[in-house]
């Protein structure tokens, strides 16, 4: 029986910097309402200031973020299970009226 020599440049993964798909692996979060993963440019970043809930646009303010889907459905699902303030890390709850005026105004853009 005759074993022939195995090319490995079949069984090995192509070099870095030559497989354009695999170097753009965008970060990819869960959102807090509907517990679905998502890529973060389809997600809206949320931090806790002052016992309320803000909008971070920019994905740059301090502190520990939550990420929720812009939809008022995945809005709802996490203010009911309270998800804000156990991703956050914050004892009580917190006024989400700044989410919700967010939310509006997406929906009429």
């Amino acid at each position: 029986m005759k074993v022939e020599a195995l090319d490995l440049r079949v069984v090995q993964s192509p070099p870095p910097g030559t497989d354009p798909q695999h170097d753009r692996v965008a970060p990819v979060r869960t959102c807090v309402g509907c517990r679905r993963r998502a890529l973060i440019g389809e997600l809206l970043r949320v931090v806790a200031a002052d016992g309320r809930l803000i909008v971070d646009e920019r994905r740059r303010l301090p502190g520990r973020g939550a990420w929720l889907h812009p939809v008022p459905d995945c809005l709802a699902k996490a203010e009911r299970r309270r998800a804000f303030p156990r991703a956050l890390r914050v004892p009580g709850s917190l006024d989400a009226q700044g989410v919700h005026e967010r939310l509006e105004r997406l929906a009429e853009e």
